[in-house]
């Protein structure tokens, strides 16, 4: 992908990052059952997250073999960061596990703060 490609992309995620709050509740499209609890809505407190977590998120990928070079384009990197904000007790199984359409409502939601985040 070219460099002027990264900045198209970049530019129009950045346009589609909603003027929110840093706590979303994301309904999800069915209950889902984990660890015995059972789940029709997650959410998430993207102002808990510290620079700790994203440096673990990063060592965690990297021991992994998986390089991150923009966390705001990174689905491995969201997904974690996802988990680490939520107010349940989850891991990023779950968040894996889920329908698309619910974890790219998450995943979205995940790039947006980071974009608002960026600025």
């Amino acid at each position: 992908m070219s460099h002027y490609m990264d900045q198209k992309e970049f530019a129009a995620a950045e346009q589609e990052a909603p003027e929110s709050s840093t706590a979303v509740t994301v309904q999800l499209s069915r209950p889902v059952t984990y660890e015995g609890t059972v789940y029709s809505e997650l959410s998430f407190d993207w102002d808990k997250l510290t620079g700790e977590d994203s440096l673990s998120i990063e060592n965690e990928l990297q021991t992994q073999g998986r390089l991150v070079v923009a966390p705001t384009f990174s689905g491995e990197y969201l997904v974690r960061m996802a988990a680490r904000a939520c107010t349940a007790k989850i891991g990023q199984d779950l968040i894996r596990a889920l329908p698309i359409s619910d974890y790219n409502r998450i995943r979205s939601a995940a790039r947006s703060f980071l974009l608002r985040s960026e600025s």
